[in-house]
């Protein structure tokens, strides 16, 4: 029994007064508080999904990001093949001749497009998002279909069954009748939900893109002999951003906004290098055919041209929980260097500290992110994170007084705090060069902790 009581008490000591014994229950600490941590980021993440519904929600009502893909004129033609059948009663094999309707579909030489939009920020709750008015004229010319790549005859073009086409990712947000004038007549616009083709059925629905068509055009008013001119004016409400594919032999797009916080996207910039200031954006775009790898007129269906397709970004400039989240990631690295400190403080200054205090401190940091998420949702991201990360330096500072029993200890761990929560501050705001900095930061921390403790005695375990 009296041995039992010396092991028990060799074994009391060795936990207090052992470095390695220290070291191992900081560990375990760190391990430990890494469960709240991934709690924390599945909140994040939580409130971010619930953001991004928010966000669809008052997009389908409002009117959806806008794709708008056309004029395209639709011409069909007829096709014919041989087919022998066999005369069941005198065996002999007769020639009949099948005919079969086809579709061409033509592109416009010229296409520009002009439009002004004005987005303004949705709010449901805490929760917002942009969308917008736009006012959109196209106009342009269709040269003469070409049909000789098929050797089509004249006799088997069916002028008098030809259309105009528009494609358009949102038919919701329309707010005006969808009419075309062409060459002398105006022509009306009816949306299509059946197709002639199934491949291009299943097309529309891969781009979940609406097909508008128009009335059968009159001879007289198509491209027959020389070029034909149109003219088409759209005012669409719609959300996110607004693109457009580059049909035109020349394609001109011309976008003008208040909107200061515009990101150009797609396979084409503008061309216009002062296209952003103060008071909104003018961007100008200019493509032509030898641009883009595809040609002006097609006998397969209409190509899917989607991942050519060009315009602009209508963002909202701060995203708090996607920079929640990212400073979420660093919470490792804040509590064990935080750990680290005290630590060397009670190494060197042989001052007692019990593993519950230990574990206050790291819950006290691990607030800091639900601090930071909270309110950031009610205010930006600046204020909150410097509320959160006062609050927390702050009752970590008071704490640690109570425990090192002095100013001077306490004041440099405040400080150490503030100056971490300063740097991981500064790497989550830079985008281009948060790994050199991040890493410069941690050499310079690693060459102070070596430097620290340099005077440890590490063979006292």
């Amino acid at each position: 029994m009296e041995t039992s009581n010396k092991q028990n008490g060799k074994l009391g000591k060795w936990v207090k007064t052992s470095i390695t014994a220290r070291m191992l229950m900081i560990g375990v600490l760190i391990l430990i508080l890494l469960i709240p941590l991934s709690f924390i980021e599945s909140l994040i993440m939580e409130r971010m999904n619930r953001q991004q519904e928010v966000v669809q929600e008052i997009n389908q009502k409002w009117g959806k990001e806008v794709l708008l893909y056309g004029p395209i004129l639709k011409v069909p033609y007829k096709t014919y093949k041989e087919k022998f059948v066999k005369n069941q009663k005198t065996k002999e094999t007769q020639t009949e001749i099948e005919e079969k309707i086809n579709y061409a579909y033509f592109f416009p030489k010229e296409l520009n497009i002009k439009s002004t939009i004005n987005p303004e920020e949705k709010k449901r709750g805490i929760y917002k998002t942009a969308v917008y008015s736009s006012k959109i004229d196209i106009e342009g010319s269709f040269p003469t279909p070409d049909f000789s790549e098929k050797d089509i005859e004249e006799k088997d073009i069916l002028w008098n069954k030809a259309r105009l086409i528009i494609k358009t990712s949102n038919l919701k947000g329309v707010n005006n009748l969808v009419e075309i004038k062409f060459h002398k007549n105006t022509y009306a616009f009816t949306s299509k939900y059946e197709d002639d083709h199934s491949n291009e059925k299943a097309y529309y629905n891969y781009l979940n893109l609406h097909k508008l068509e128009s009335t059968f055009l009159n001879e007289e008013d198509l491209p027959k002999k020389s070029d034909t001119n149109f003219h088409l004016s759209l005012s669409i409400n719609g959300s996110k951003q607004i693109r457009f594919i580059p049909i035109g032999k020349e394609t001109t797009v011309h976008i003008n906004s208040n909107w200061k916080t515009a990101n150009f996207i797609g396979e084409y910039l503008p061309f216009n290098s002062d296209k952003i200031s103060d008071t909104g954006f003018n961007a100008k775009w200019k493509i032509l055919d030898i641009n883009r790898p595809f040609s002006q007129q097609s006998f397969n269906g209409i190509p899917n041209l989607k991942d050519y397709a060009f315009g602009v970004n209508f963002m909202i400039p701060v995203d708090e929980y996607q920079k929640s989240e990212r400073s979420a990631k660093y919470g490792f690295l804040v509590i064990g260097l935080t750990f680290l400190i005290f630590f060397l403080i009670q190494t060197m200054s042989k001052i007692s500290i019990h593993p519950f205090q230990y574990l206050m401190i790291g819950v006290a940091l691990t607030m800091f992110y639900t601090l930071l998420i909270s309110i950031s949702e009610h205010s930006s991201f600046l204020k909150a994170y410097v509320i959160a990360s006062v609050a927390v330096v702050a009752l970590i500072t008071m704490y640690s007084k109570s425990i090192l029993k002095g100013f001077k200890f306490p004041v440099f761990i405040g400080t150490s705090l503030s100056i971490l929560y300063a740097f991981i501050f500064v790497i989550i705001q830079l985008e281009n060069y948060a790994l050199l900095v991040g890493s410069v930061g941690l050499f310079i921390i690693l060459a102070s902790v070596m430097y620290a403790s340099r005077k440890i005695d590490w063979q006292n375990d």
